[in-house]
């Protein structure tokens, strides 16, 4: 109760998170939503002011715009490709997300996907950070720390 919730607007072939985003802004949870700000830095969230909508960003990933009210999330919901059994998983490539999840080590990080895009291993360096859990449409996995 109380936690601010970050979302995201699904791209492609990513699993979509929007019906349980709706459930829990029901619920009264604060949802926000990533803005990418430069190559090299975190992701910035907003809150979606009412009445507004996301617009095209970056890589044309729907985002908030830089005006609306900031937000720090408690609980990151991650897009990916595949993940693994430890909680590593495998993103698109720009590193927004490792880079978002090592300056939020409060926030819990939960990967939304398909059960089928599990694989056996993925190759991981240091920068790579690691998941709490997984949410497939078979529930909720968590990994031990």
């Amino acid at each position: 109760k109380g936690a601010i919730v970050a979302g995201y607007h699904a791209h492609q072939d990513e699993a979509d998170p929007a019906r349980l985003l709706l459930a829990l802004a029901k619920t009264g949870a604060p949802v926000a939503f990533p803005r990418i700000v430069r190559r090299d830095a975190a992701l910035e969230f907003h809150l979606v002011p009412e009445g507004e909508i996301l617009r095209p960003g970056a890589y044309g990933i729907h985002e908030p715009l830089e005006h609306w009210p900031r937000a720090r999330p408690d609980i990151l919901l991650v897009p990916l490709l595949a993940f693994d059994d430890r909680g590593y998983r495998l993103g698109y490539g720009g590193g927004y997300y490792d880079r978002t999840l090592a300056a939020s080590p409060h926030a819990r990080a939960i990967g939304i996907a398909y059960a089928g895009q599990r694989v056996d291993f993925l190759p991981h360096d240091a920068h790579d950070c690691r998941l709490d859990a997984i949410l497939t449409e078979n529930g909720l996995t968590e990994f031990p720390r």
